[in-house]
């Protein structure tokens, strides 16, 4: 069967949503059309449907006339899963509409909320119910982008990512068009078969479209006690993380690694924004303690803390600490991506190596910058407490003419080559797969893994009308 003209497309799916949940004017379009990174392209239209029926209808019509879906949440993605391609006949479905709070349960600890809704929309409905959905991140995506993406954050040591954190959902297949798939529950302990809900967590929305889902809560946390220190050397530093763990147990939520070329570059760029030493050191630590216990004279953070920096201060371990108000720290660490971004190109890794390979693996990537891409300025930070780095580049404007494409491409396949095939890491630590990073997944991805999506993504999607991504 081919598949029907642009024209034609356009006007069934405007009749069917109406004009006004159907945007084709080039500048309606726009915002959607481009990632906040990378993904740019054109297409015929964004179906901005009102409910899950509508939605279900499109779907439909789609599978009938072979018109390609690209599902987009907030648009916060860094892969470009969210952007559709160049043709102009793809269709962005926007869930923007399909938003807001069905249901809290505080005894069962649990939200329920439409795809559509924002991270900071779950965390002020269940900020009066003492609850919290503890995912940090630098941006603000909807409910259905995290599970398409399995979002992670700074606070993953503690909290786990979002696949650990969902019970549930509902998503609509194209296989059969339209049909609505039910996997809602809110229980804890399910054992009666494969967990089908996972099929659509991290999965780009290639499998599905999720339309809401029931996320596990967190009581907020009534306690912090926060400190930024200098680790006598990276080596040292993992010896502080598993020490940390030991004596603070669940109280430890955050475990942040920041280079020295990262602070300076917020401290650069926000002038308010204090040092926190002087000079700045090489590499530095944010450590984070919380519990959802008040403070009192049996459960104190700080007093529990301080002992233990001290500690390590007098034995060599810490070389300089500075405890202070936990929004101040943060800012620091929150900044970074901003601005660095004001420093120039920017050559962005979201990676991952097993944690005890964080101190030489970063040793190894810098010194190949140096070597083989000299130039390029290495601005990383990342989560030490799961292995996660952000490998982050700049090209100074003064030296955009020595990395020209060719040679970005290039410098990306050393670094990826390192991390997963030296040190068997991963190349997409947090931000999913998409047609920005499509071309590493069938380099790096073993022919067994993607012989098994070459059965199972035609199952779901047999004429692959689903996105653009492709695990086979």
């Amino acid at each position: 069967m081919k598949p029907v003209s642009a024209e034609r497309a356009l006007s069934r799916i405007t009749a069917l949503l109406g004009a006004e949940a159907c945007l084709v004017k080039q500048d309606a379009r726009a915002p959607y059309e481009h990632g906040p990174r990378y993904g740019a392209g054109t297409a015929l239209c964004v179906a901005r449907p009102a409910d899950v029926a509508s939605a279900a209808e499109l779907m439909r019509l789609c599978a009938a006339d072979r018109i390609s879906l690209v599902p987009q949440g907030a648009n916060t993605g860094l892969v470009a899963a969210a952007s559709p391609d160049n043709s102009g006949l793809q269709v962005i479905l926007s869930m923007e509409r399909l938003k807001g709070v069905i249901d809290i349960d505080p005894v069962d600890g649990v939200i329920q909320a439409w795809a559509g809704t924002r991270l900071s929309e779950l965390n002020q409905a269940l900020e009066p119910h003492g609850l919290c959905f503890p995912i940090d991140l630098g941006a603000d995506p909807s409910v259905g982008g995290m599970l398409a993406a399995n979002t992670g954050g700074a606070r993953l040591i503690r909290y786990g990512d979002v696949r650990h954190n969902t019970l549930g959902l509902q998503a609509l297949l194209m296989e059969p068009a339209g049909e609505l798939l039910d996997l809602n529950n809110r229980l804890r302990k399910n054992n009666t078969g494969p967990d089908w809900k996972q099929l659509f967590i991290g999965s780009a929305g290639s499998y599905g479209i999720v339309t809401q889902a029931v996320l596990q809560t967190h009581p907020l946390p009534q306690q912090t006690a926060t400190a930024l220190i200098v680790p006598n050397s990276l080596p040292v530093g993992l010896q502080l993380l598993q020490d940390a763990e030991r004596r603070f147990g669940d109280f430890l939520s955050a475990f942040e690694g920041m280079s020295r070329n990262a602070m300076e570059s917020v401290l650069h760029h926000l002038p308010q924004v204090i040092a926190p030493f002087n000079p700045l050191p090489p590499y530095a630590l944010l450590i984070e303690l919380s519990s959802s216990a008040p403070a009192s004279a049996h459960c104190n953070l700080e007093h529990l803390f301080m002992p233990w920096l001290e500690r390590h201060l007098e034995q060599g371990n810490i070389l300089d600490a500075v405890v202070d108000k936990p929004e101040s720290l943060w800012r620091i660490r929150h900044a970074i991506s901003d601005s660095i971004k004001q420093e120039g190109k920017i050559v962005a890794f979201d990676i991952a190596v097993a944690r005890s390979h964080l101190p030489a693996f970063r040793t190894a990537a810098i010194e190949l910058v140096e070597r083989d891409f000299a130039g390029a300025v290495v601005c990383d930070f990342g989560h030490w407490g799961d292995g996660g780095l952000h490998f982050n580049l700049v090209i100074p404007p003064t030296h955009a003419q020595q990395f020209l494409p060719a040679r970005i491409d290039a410098l990306r396949t050393a670094i990826y080559d390192l991390v997963v095939r030296d040190y068997r890491g991963s190349f997409s630590a947090e931000h999913g797969i998409g047609p920005f990073n499509q071309h590493y997944y069938d380099r790096y991805l073993s022919t067994q893994k993607q012989a098994l999506a070459a059965r199972l993504q035609p199952a779901f999607d047999p004429y692959y009308l689903l996105g653009n991504t492709r695990f086979s």
